[in-house]
């Protein structure tokens, strides 16, 4: 009898433990938040970024400069103990998304005849080093959400940290790309 009372008193006190550590941990919603609300950052950056390209005439597609970007993050993702190639696709995912926001934008201002009459920052001096910035951030919670990305639960975590954060549709739509590689489905399903 003591010996099945010390069994229920370990599995009692392990049970207890779990319970615990589970109550400690942020909720899956909570820890996406932050990630997604920097991507939306990241986003609206691009906002910015199609008002210089609409002055300047030059094309939304710079894939020299997307190459850049992802050489550097995959350098960064082992001060993160990330996986380079996910962390690549990350930074794809975002530029795609981005590049989603300047065309969208820039169809609306070719539509109305003029793009909004607003201050212009410097794209190399003043959004770039944003954009990079915003990388780093990003990195960080993106390892802080990598615990969730085999749940089955992510995709709804993901869409309700999603709610919210953005201002029109076309940005909602962004956002949607921005995360769409963020969950992993198990093979088969």
């Amino acid at each position: 009898m003591p010996l099945l009372r010390n069994a229920l008193t370990c599995s009692l006190l392990a049970l207890v433990s779990h319970i615990a550590t589970a109550a400690e941990a942020p909720a899956p919603v909570q820890s996406l938040r932050p990630l997604l609300t920097t991507l939306n950052e990241r986003l609206n950056i691009g906002d910015l970024v199609a008002l210089t390209k609409w002055d300047s005439g030059k094309p939304i597609q710079d894939s020299p400069r997307e190459a850049q970007v992802i050489a550097s993050a995959r350098t960064l993702a082992g001060e993160h103990k990330l996986d380079p190639e996910d962390v690549a696709q990350l930074i794809a995912a975002q530029m795609e998304a981005n590049k989603l926001v300047q065309y969208g934008l820039l169809a609306q201002w070719q539509a109305a005849g003029h793009a909004p009459d607003t201050p212009r920052p410097d794209l190399a001096k003043q959004i770039r080093p944003q954009l990079d910035e915003l990388q780093n951030r990003l990195l960080r919670q993106y390892a802080d959400v990598a615990p969730y990305r085999r749940d089955p639960n992510c995709p709804v975590w993901l869409a309700k940290a999603r709610q919210g954060l953005t201002h029109d549709a076309l940005h909602d739509l962004a956002l949607t790309r921005a995360t769409g590689e963020l969950c992993i489905r198990a093979a088969g399903v």
